[in-house]
């Protein structure tokens, strides 16, 4: 239906609109969280990773251009793009004062080679300054463009307790407004398999994003990855714990997309941590395996992204 795939993927969104592949390059902003650095708490998200999730980001403290050096190299067996997307992944990239945010995101938006930046931070960290920053931007830049990527993983206010998310869902809610009224589009990230959730609670998240009218979302796995505050909790309650199999998980990303509006796009349906970092669940770490088992199952199952979607 978009290239063979049965949900609208981030590659096909991309190839149709430049006529090729875009390769993103994952950077390091040099800054840190508001739930790490006390201004909320310490530690982060119970989930999240000593470098701030951004495991597969370019070497910290060296400048944007340099990474983006650095980030093609990663690339240079490949012939099938020659653009690229600045990804701003590590920590909260909107965490600093606007002087120093305008420096590094025109820094890569200045690159001949990149379509766009893409900024992964917090809906907290969304002040008026920020918005304004990257209206500014927006219009300095009209062939670029500028996307924010928000982790919110889950809607429900219980989960978002015990994985110290730091704010309430309305927070959410009033960026994702904010941000669309200025046209920045935002890609959302969820994930499936957090404690004490079930199909019902990840498909109520799903629900609520169509309401919004998001731009894109990441569906991702839980990860048990070492250096972590989970890793403590998956130990001593190994019996409470629930980590998805292979075929649950299929199963839930399945769910998710058929009730899914099928003009979001998708930019994630798995994920794969660091090899030597992942402690569970170790059947992710083959992410060709479960693309594969997953666009098999949906052919197979003849569903797709939009099935039982209604405006």
């Amino acid at each position: 239906m978009w290239n063979d795939k049965p949900y609208y993927s981030l590659d096909y969104y991309l190839k149709e609109k430049y006529g090729e592949k875009i390769y993103k390059i994952a950077l390091d902003g040099g800054m840190t969280c508001p739930n790490r650095d006390g201004s909320l708490g310490y530690g982060g998200c119970i989930f999240c990773s000593e470098r701030g999730s951004g495991d597969y980001a370019s070497p910290r403290f060296i400048s944007i251009h340099e990474q983006m050096e650095y980030g093609r190299t990663l690339f240079k067996e490949k012939n099938t793009g020659n653009k690229y997307i600045a990804y701003f992944q590590s920590f909260t990239n909107t965490y600093a004062p606007v002087s120093y945010l305008k420096d590094i995101f025109t820094e890569a938006l200045t690159e001949p080679d990149v379509v766009g930046i893409s900024i992964g931070t917090r809906p907290d960290c969304l002040g008026e300054e920020v918005i304004k920053l990257l209206v500014l931007l927006k219009n300095q830049y009209p062939d670029k463009f500028i996307w924010v990527e928000l982790g919110l993983q889950t809607i429900h206010e219980k989960t978002a307790t015990f994985i110290r998310r730091g704010y309430p869902l309305s927070c959410y809610d009033d960026a994702v407004l904010r941000l669309k009224a200025h046209d920045i589009p935002v890609i959302t990230h969820i994930i499936l398999g957090l404690p004490h959730e079930n199909m019902t609670h990840y498909l109520e998240t799903v629900r609520h994003l169509n309401k919004l009218g998001i731009f894109g979302i990441k569906l991702q796995l839980l990860h048990v990855i070492r250096g972590t505050d989970l890793v403590s909790y998956y130990e001593s309650n190994p019996d409470a714990f629930f980590l998805m199999d292979k075929e649950k998980y299929l199963k839930a990303v399945v769910s998710c997309l058929e009730i899914l509006n099928p003009d979001i796009t998708i930019h994630r349906v798995t994920g794969d941590g660091p090899r030597e970092l992942t402690l569970a669940p170790l059947w992710s770490l083959n992410k060709r395996d479960v693309l594969n088992s997953l666009h098999k199952y949906m052919r197979t199952q003849h569903t797709y992204q939009g099935k039982y979607y209604y405006d």
